[in-house]
């Protein structure tokens, strides 16, 4: 690893106790909005010397786009790397590496890269470079790797010209949000001739910061990308401490330890911090979705088994409960909130747990042994149900896996790191995963509703519906707004009558800050979006 040459150190002790986590629990829910209490201030530790200390989970070791799903989230959201259209605070795609973006078919497109962006090795930004860079991007999905930017745009072609600064991209078929679907962070741009595989620090991009020194799963510290292109960057650097534990995260930015911290999703330590004039609450509400996905490639493509376990789940208890209020019940993976036909939608499998019973007794899974296990086909029922430690999903698992197993269905619940499930996840080897996803990954629903698509779905349990594709097909390359949401009502509703998801709930994101020390701090609605050059020193 290379020399750490930011002033702000945090010590190995701290770091090893703010990593390990104290566990906590709260009852009381938090208000949707930025919010800035009033009660006396804390004191801090403040910033004087030119960097910040940000507590956030522990997504990926990575920050490179071909790892998986979170570590080219964490190469945007750390500042690192940048897309040619970024999400603004009404999550609506701009032009941000591209300046330019025409087409007269929405098949053919042209992108004009910007003149003057530079990575921040000095390296010229050109048209190859982003070709080079999706290029190897569809190479390593072609290798097994867990990212898939095929997912969002298959098929297409793309030819640089660097005389003219123009990318041409040939879309398979008519796709309307190129604009949105380059904006993911899979399409984030990175310098693939200094990029060595498995090589964490060598992920160089266009962003305000540069990856500089890592301790491994604890903590990453960047400093500031001395050619960055889209102004100056306030800040000599930050570091990043991995916080699975929401109270941890609280009593951080209490102790003046941290300036900044993501997600605290523990009920009364939000409040608590909601409460206080030292911080602002920002947050943003309704843009994603928790929810448990079914492998159809098991156990679970059993329809009776997946209908009570329906009836047996109580969203509305463990939203507003279980979790404390910081998420929204719901039964569609498309959020109430949204306008995306909600209220035209029905539930057949509103809570009753007699009802799962009768189900599964109907359907002749039943313990025949007395050991208070229910078999299918001669075996008992045991459930594979991973679940990450964040935004609350463990305690949805936890909650889930107690009344499963009080109808007698076994269930085998484990918490792992991200890396580790997505990994188990691609290959298969869950019987139930929960998830936490923004549901307008692109800036409308198309891309989230794919996972459901046959084509897609390997790596979300293998559903498959042939009236599920074919309305998926005629949405993704409908022009028409009128039939879209009539495609996106049908869809919805097949899933519900399928029970091809738990959907738990629809959860608020929310980021908090040392009003003494930082400003500038924002929650976007598309959480991609973290560390940016808004962020600086008050003084």
């Amino acid at each position: 690893m290379k020399k750490n040459v930011v002033k702000k150190i945090v010590s190995a002790a701290l770091v090893a106790v703010l990593a390990t986590g104290l566990m906590a629990c709260g009852s009381e829910s938090s208000d949707s909005g930025s919010t800035t209490g009033t009660e006396t201030a804390s004191t801090s530790s403040g910033s004087s010397d030119g960097t910040f200390t940000f507590g956030c989970d522990y997504f990926s070791e990575y920050i490179d786009p071909s790892v998986n799903v979170n570590s080219a989230w964490s190469l945007v959201r750390f500042g690192v790397g940048e897309t040619l259209f970024a999400f603004d605070m009404d999550a609506v795609a701009q032009e941000n590496l591209c300046d330019e973006a025409t087409t007269e078919d929405y098949i053919t497109w042209t992108l004009h890269i910007r003149d003057g962006v530079t990575f921040s090795n000095g390296k010229e930004l050109t048209p190859s470079a982003v070709v080079a860079c999706w290029e190897m991007m569809y190479e390593k999905e072609e290798e097994g790797s867990a990212s898939v930017p095929s997912q969002f745009l298959d098929g297409a072609t793309f030819e640089a010209d660097d005389e003219a600064g123009t990318i041409t991209v040939v879309c398979a078929d008519v796709t309307t949000n190129l604009k949105g679907i380059l904006a993911y962070p899979y399409f984030a741009v990175i310098d693939v001739d200094s990029y060595e595989e498995g090589v964490v620090d060598s992920v160089i991009g266009t962003g305000p910061y540069v990856l500089d020194s890592y301790v491994e799963a604890t903590s990453k510290t960047f400093v500031r990308n001395e050619n960055y292109w889209n102004g100056d960057v306030p800040y000599e650097g930050y570091t990043a401490i991995y916080m699975t534990d929401s109270t941890t995260k609280a009593m951080a930015i209490q102790s003046g330890d941290v300036d900044v911290v993501e997600n605290v999703t523990t009920a009364s330590d939000l409040e608590t911090l909601m409460n206080d004039s030292a911080y602002t609450v920002e947050s943003t509400a309704g843009g994603r979705l928790a929810n448990t996905y079914f492998n159809f490639n098991g156990l679970l493509a059993n329809d009776a088994l997946r209908q009570a376990i329906q009836y047996a789940i109580d969203d509305e208890t463990m939203c507003s409960v279980t979790v404390g209020g910081i998420y929204t019940a719901g039964y569609s993976v498309l959020p109430s909130s949204m306008d995306f036909g909600y209220d035209e939608l029905t539930d057949p499998y509103e809570y009753d747990l007699d009802k799962a019973q009768e189900v599964l007794d109907e359907a002749g899974i039943v313990d025949t042994d007395g050991d208070g296990i229910r078999e299918i086909d001669g075996e008992n029922i045991n459930l594979t149900y991973l679940a990450y430690e964040s935004r609350q999903l463990q305690t949805f698992a936890e909650a889930v896996s107690t009344v499963l197993n009080s109808i007698g269905i076994g269930v085998d619940y484990q918490v792992k790191d991200y890396d580790t499930i997505l990994a188990l996840q691609e290959s298969g080897d869950f019987d139930m995963v929960t998830a936490n996803s923004i549901i307008v990954p692109t800036g409308n629903p198309d891309a989230f509703l794919g996972y459901f698509y046959s084509g897609n779905s390997d790596g979300y349990g293998y559903y498959s519906n042939e009236e599920y594709d074919a309305a998926y097909e005629q949405m993704i390359v409908s022009t028409d707004e009128d039939e879209k949401m009539e495609l996106y009502i049908e869809m919805q509703q097949i899933l519900i009558d399928d029970a091809a998801t738990i959907v738990h709930g629809y959860y608020n994101s929310s980021i908090t800050y040392n009003n003494s020390v930082i400003t500038g701090v924002e929650m976007y609605p598309l959480d991609y979006t973290w560390i940016t050059t808004d962020w600086a020193p008050v003084n």
